[in-house]
């Protein structure tokens, strides 16, 4: 039987709102599987979307402040203790958002470890030319998907020294927690999902998203960070450099997050491909009600309050 609940999609296909309903019928809290909703201070920006939740508790949102570090390592341990603490008490997790990576290290377990900083190693690299270090990562590692670390020298000597110092390591890691996780994705035509993305970027554009951009500025979020904090805080602090003007911050964000949404649809047909199984769900007046058929075997056993742990998980008392 299943023990976890994963409710996946490209971005503005209403994953908040979907989990939020099933994780109500599930008696569950959600843990969010989003990259950037960690960092306080990033509201508008990100989609938290924090009043949809009322009720049903959440975990992994508002948990690092802009500016300090949070690797995949950091964000599978937290979504691990979180699923064990739900679980001890007795309610359901449900795993929810879009961030490719982040899904993929708990549906398909990856097995990472912490890697110190290795001084000899970043001398060594010290004198390399950019184009030098992004062909030695791609040779230790050439399923290499995170982008962002190939464009910023620090970022790709900490890849690479991640890469080529986790091998010792994981021989002596221990399995990860087991997990029999239901994967629910939505989808919506194109169209009809440029359409949406559109939408809401006006909406946020309208709710204050430049002005929080300012905040972070104000707070000594720098720049260059906002860089990494995704496409909404890269185009705006563009735009607040003087490189863009608000018509053209539109345009070109709005093209860009259209581009991020096939990206996410090709990460999502990648997990497929390496076997997470994900049940796709039309996007629409009927998407709740084919959720919550789709997920009714759990609804049952929740009903007849047997539990829903796999028998080989162990419960803390």
């Amino acid at each position: 039987m299943n023990d976890l609940l994963a409710v996946v999609g490209a971005t503005a296909s209403g994953k908040t709102g979907l989990g939020v309903a099933l994780a109500r019928a599930l008696d569950g809290e959600i843990i969010s599987a989003d990259s950037r909703q960690l960092f306080r201070g990033m509201d508008i920006g990100t989609g938290k979307d924090l009043p949809e939740y009322e009720e049903v508790p959440y975990h992994l949102i508002d948990c690092v402040d802009p500016g300090e570090s949070f690797s995949l390592f950091d964000f599978q341990r937290l979504a691990y203790e979180s699923v064990e603490t739900i679980r001890c008490r007795g309610k359901f997790p449900l795993l929810v958002g879009g961030s490719g990576l982040y899904l993929d290290s708990i549906l398909g377990g990856y097995r990472l470890v912490p890697v110190p900083e290795n001084p000899s190693l970043r001398e060594a690299l010290a004198s390399c030319s950019l184009a030098v270090l992004q062909a030695r990562l791609k040779a230790v590692r050439p399923s290499q998907h995170n982008v962002t670390d190939l464009l910023d020298r620090d970022r790709l000597v900490r890849a690479i020294e991640i890469a080529e110092g986790e091998k010792p390591l994981l021989a002596k890691l221990p399995p990860p927690p087991p997990i029999s996780a239901l994967v629910l994705g939505i989808r919506w035509p194109r169209s009809v999902l440029r359409q949406r993305i559109t939408q809401r970027l006006r909406q946020r554009l309208a709710e204050g998203m430049v002005e929080e951009v300012e905040g972070l500025l104000a707070a000594g979020v720098s720049h260059e960070q906002l860089y990494f904090y995704g496409l909404e805080y890269r185009f705006i602090s563009r735009m607040l450099r003087g490189e863009l003007d608000r018509e053209s911050l539109f345009q070109h964000l709005n093209h860009a997050i259209h581009h991020f949404a096939k990206r996410q649809d090709t990460w999502f047909r990648r997990m497929e491909k390496r076997g997470v199984a994900i049940v796709w769900l039309p996007g629409g007046e009927g998407l709740e009600a084919a959720a919550l058929e789709s997920v009714e075997p759990l609804l049952a056993k929740r009903k007849k309050g047997q539990g829903v742990f796999d028998d080989n998980y162990e419960r803390a008392d």
